[in-house]
């Protein structure tokens, strides 16, 4: 099958774990984005008063006994996780890993992570759709064109190549849909929470400018066995004890890639623990440290961090950009803000009335200072030019979606429903006003990876969670 890369619409990370579904049909993501968490004895709450779930999923046979369909290997929440699902998954998950000839885990090893990260999306969803994160059918066409489009096929030959391979494209859809969702979810939950302090901008660039010469950037792949938050002193030992029994296997010449299937808690296990090229300022202090004593090829001691415990091992490295630059986008929009009086329905009809008269011949500028009601409408729309995180999320992911010269369908932000064209891009040397909004976004994107671990657990921890596998 052919290699799936994904739209620009989420993170880097978010675009890995898309691209492990197009090609497993399993839903994965980056380094500290959805972990899969163990579940920790006496953290799920009581249900109590609430009527217990019929796990018999059979039907009577034409003679006196029953024919079991289905059985239920895990309850999470009001939902339930079938064998069934299990089995495609590991099916599909096994066929991935022979493709990039990585040796496979035990099959009871590689179950029982297939099942942790079936619960976790799950419960990500759950709480998604809980306070009102939806993905209506349009966006997710959209998504799934730019799929298509990205690997130059048509939808039919789109659909074809994921048949092919085995995977029922309705569920991928819904696969799909459920990443999106939870991207969204972690934005909102983790991402818009994250603050950085001018202090901390100047320690950046501070600690940039004196390593200019040195710094460096190194493509690692990694191994976690996570801890449960408030762990008993047997439950980090046991934790800490599975990190060595896999750094042992290591050193006896395993292959990096099995061990991670096996070991890792990580969601980037089943791509070998990948986290691709990162800055040193985008890793956690600890790795640099292990990383600097290194030779390429070699595997670090365990490391110990508040999430649980580490192996690295250093793939590669290089020398960082001296002179880094920046993608800026000119564009210009249209804009239709919310108020009163004014339905989004209405909004959302009246800029694609305008985006098909645009479409067929009628002048951008002159619609947008007629119909805008952004202040940019006495411009013809016109933004100028715009560098990454100037704009709000949704503008910014609108753009990032976008050819030269296309124009969108209309979408929503805070400020109300847009139609958005980009006119060109360029590559740009960094001001210093961009050096710091180049090194603040390092920084929140490094935080915002440690809160959104620790707001996973939290979530996990709140969650009711009872296993129905039979223990081989």
């Amino acid at each position: 099958m052919k290699s799936l890369p994904l739209p620009n619409t989420l993170t880097s990370n978010a675009i890995q774990r898309l691209l492990a579904m197009a090609l497993s049909s399993l839903v994965l993501s980056s380094y500290a984005q959805s972990p899969i968490l163990p579940a920790a004895p006496g953290n799920s709450p009581i249900i109590g008063a609430q009527p217990r779930l019929d796990t018999r999923l059979t039907a009577p046979s034409r003679q006196s006994g029953v024919i079991p369909l289905d059985r239920i290997v895990a309850i999470v929440n009001n939902e339930v996780i079938t064998q069934g699902e299990l089995t495609d998954q590991i099916t599909m998950v096994t066929k991935n890993l022979q493709k990039q000839g990585t040796a496979l885990p035990p099959a009871d090893a590689l179950q029982k992570q297939l099942l942790e990260r079936m619960i976790n999306d799950l419960i990500q969803v759950q709480e998604a759709k809980e306070t009102g994160i939806r993905i209506d059918d349009g966006t997710l066409d959209k998504t799934l064109q730019r799929i298509a489009d990205e690997n130059s096929v048509s939808m039919t030959e789109f659909r074809r190549l994921l048949e092919q391979d085995g995977v029922v494209y309705q569920k991928f859809r819904e696969d799909i849909r459920n990443q999106v969702v939870m991207s969204r979810l972690r934005e909102r939950e983790v991402e818009g929470n994250v603050g950085v302090t001018e202090a901390e901008v100047d320690t950046l660039i501070a600690l940039e400018a004196r390593d200019a010469t040195t710094n460096q950037e190194y493509r690692l792949a990694h191994i976690l066995v996570l801890v449960p938050e408030q762990a008993t002193t047997q439950q980090v030992e046991a934790r800490r004890k599975r990190a060595m029994q896999a750094l042992s296997e290591l050193r006896r010449g395993a292959e990096f890639a099995q061990i991670s299937a096996q070991f890792s808690d990580a969601p980037d296990a089943l791509q070998g623990g990948s986290l691709g090229w990162r800055e040193a300022n985008r890793l956690p202090s600890i790795f640099v440290e292990a990383v600097n004593t290194l030779k390429l090829g070699e595997t670090s001691d365990i490391l110990r961090s508040p999430n649980g415990f580490h192996i690295v091992k250093l793939l590669d490295k290089r020398g960082k950009n001296a002179t880094p630059s920046v993608q800026q986008t000119r564009g210009r929009h249209i804009l239709i803000r919310n108020k009163d009086g004014l339905t989004e329905e209405e909004a959302r009809s009246r800029l694609q009335r305008l985006r098909e008269r645009i479409v067929g011949g009628a002048d951008f500028a002159e619609l947008a200072k007629v119909h805008s009601d952004d202040p940019s409408s006495s411009k013809g729309g016109d933004l100028g030019w715009m560098s990454p995180g100037d704009t709000v999320p949704e503008f910014e992911r609108a753009m990032t979606q976008l050819r030269d010269n296309e124009l969108s369908q209309p979408f929503q932000s805070p400020f109300g429903w847009h139609i958005v064209q980009v006119q060109e891009r360029r590559s740009e040397g960094l001001s210093e006003e961009r050096k710091r909004a180049v090194a603040r976004n390092a920084i929140r994107a490094r935080k915002a990876e440690e809160a959104y671990t620790d707001w996973l657990r939290q979530t996990r921890d709140r969650a009711f969670v009872e296993y129905r596998v039979e223990e081989k």
